[in-house]
């Protein structure tokens, strides 16, 4: 599971990594509130810890901006502020839960675990798939990226919904036959490398950040990492 923690104080974000390390996380760190919200938008997280006391820009202002931008990572304020002002003030900003410093590993990993279950269930729940900046709204039959909606053609949408169904799963070509077209449609065509050519230049064709990605010899595989 890959976290963000943004906490200017070099001996506690150290501490902090390296706990979390020992716990199974992958730790990404960033040292102030606009690197860290840089972080945040251009890589895809399952957690992120923020600092409320961050120089350049608070975590309630960092934490406001992810949400602005449609960023609905879990995160988790860890401050030394605990007031009950303090503690509004961060759940308001758009937060899903309020940590005070000082704190027991214990704790903290109790937290993120409590917050990873609840994402996952509510991701169950949900007809909105999200792989970082991109959703698919099944519901309402929409596409988009960091906020800007994709036209997509049905089997466009198809292929993209099968994909962010399986992500970091590679799936053959055949699978995506069977389930994006009919189980019977012929197999000799490249129906399946025009179709995911098609989707790659809508989906990531304007973004440094690729997920689609060519397994020679095997399928294809959307990848959130």
């Amino acid at each position: 599971m890959k976290v963000l923690l943004v906490e200017d104080d070099p001996n506690l974000a150290s501490v902090i990594k390296r706990g979390l390390s020992d716990s199974g996380y992958q730790v990404e760190c960033g040292v102030n509130g606009p690197v860290g919200l840089d972080m945040a938008l251009e890589n895809m997280y399952d957690l992120i810890i923020l600092d409320i006391m961050l120089p350049q820009m608070s975590g309630i202002e960092v934490c406001k901006a992810l949400r602005k931008e449609q960023i609905d990572t879990p995160i988790l304020m860890l401050t030394a502020l605990g007031t009950t002002e303090h503690v509004v003030d961060g759940l308001d900003s758009g937060a899903d839960d309020y940590m005070r410093k000082p704190f027991t590993f214990e704790e903290l990993n109790a937290r993120l675990r409590t917050l990873s279950r609840r994402n996952s269930q509510a991701q169950l729940n949900s007809n909105v798939l999200q792989v970082g900046d991109l959703k698919l709204d099944l519901d309402r039959r929409i596409a988009s990226r960091a906020s800007t909606e994709i036209t997509l053609t049905a089997t466009e949408f198809r292929l993209l919904e099968f994909l962010m169904k399986n992500k970091n799963k590679v799936v053959t070509r055949m699978e995506i036959l069977e389930n994006v077209w009919d189980i019977s449609f012929n197999m000799g065509t490249n129906v399946v490398d025009v179709y995911v050519n098609y989707l790659r230049k809508k989906v990531d064709k304007q973004f440094d950040k690729k997920f689609i990605h060519t397994m020679i010899g095997i399928g294809y595989v959307l990848k959130d990492q």
